[in-house]
């Protein structure tokens, strides 16, 4: 019994001493020297890829945002057309009237999972393109596909330079700017394919809209 007794205390010895062994290793060691090491080798990305104007962090370059100017009397809101808007984000969320997470909510990310002949969703590109042809006076056939449909995260900070050249002269307007001036920010903050083939051009909104914001301040 004796014996026993003194093998079972050094085996639980044993694996209390495993125990605390791997805990300061996995959980102390390891993640300071990958943390340590990110920050040395790419402090930007383990950051969070931030994006700052004038000192003060506004976002990620890899996180879309909308830019609103308050809601309608239903709660929805309403966009700020002095500033370039945003791919819709309707990936699958929070809303408690539709489960649809259409603010850019960071806490949840996915695609809605409706297919093409999903009503719901016909019924949401429709009235997306109606606004985006009246907002800024285009036939709806020449709305990119960008413009009334999400990514698949619901996240995307990119629009393509087709919409956001779409948006120039009403941002233009809004602003009180040269079109001309607002239409070579687009240019400037397009994007080509990855090694010159992979995927498509595209535009930074969050970006952008720094440079918009510096321009119509005279600081651009």
């Amino acid at each position: 019994m004796n014996n026993s007794v003194r093998n079972s205390a050094r085996l639980m010895a044993a694996g209390l001493r495993a125990l605390l062994v791997l805990t300061v290793v996995c959980g102390v060691i390891y993640p300071l020297v990958v943390t340590g090491v990110a920050q040395a080798a790419f402090p930007g990305k383990a950051n969070g890829s931030e994006v700052s104007s004038h000192g003060k962090v506004v976002g990620s370059s890899l996180i879309g945002q909308r830019y609103d100017k308050g809601q309608d009397k239903n709660g929805n809101p309403i966009p700020d057309l002095r500033f370039f808007q945003p791919r819709p984000s309707a990936g699958l969320g929070s809303n408690k009237d539709n489960g649809v997470n259409t603010q850019y909510d960071l806490q949840v990310s996915g695609a809605s999972n409706l297919g093409a002949t999903n009503t719901d969703l016909i019924d949401a590109v429709n009235e997306r393109k109606k606004w985006v042809s009246d907002t800024y006076g285009v036939p709806k056939s020449k709305v990119p596909a960008d413009a009334v449909t999400s990514s698949g995260s619901g996240l995307d900070p990119h629009i393509s330079p087709e919409y956001a050249e779409l948006q120039a002269a009403r941002v233009a307007e809004e602003n009180h700017l040269d079109a001309k001036k607002v239409e070579a920010l687009v240019k400037d903050h397009t994007d080509g394919r990855v090694l010159g083939f992979m995927g498509e051009p595209r535009v930074n909104v969050l970006e952008l809209n720094i440079a918009l914001r510096d321009l119509a301040q005279g600081k651009g």
